[in-house]
């Protein structure tokens, strides 16, 4: 996985790496696009991790977040 630390820890993933985890929440953790996009209006407003802006407005729970950082370190 190609990803940069951005300073303040923010993760950084490729447009390919990104591209990949939206289809994995998807298809995998059975997300809404609706609640994707939700997430995505959010953290323009106040950057962060998608798969934590997901958890803080409770669109996904604490076990598919651990999934998501699961599946994040294998790609």
């Amino acid at each position: 996985m190609t990803t940069n630390t951005k300073q303040g820890g923010e993760l950084q993933m490729s447009p390919s790496t990104y591209s990949r985890l939206i289809h994995f929440l998807q298809e995998d953790l059975s997300i809404s696009s609706a609640s994707l996009a939700v997430a995505l209006r959010h953290s323009e407003q106040d950057p962060g991790p998608l798969p934590m802006i997901l958890w803080q407005y409770g669109l996904i729970t604490m076990e598919q977040l651990e999934q998501i950082y699961d599946w994040l370190e294998t790609v």
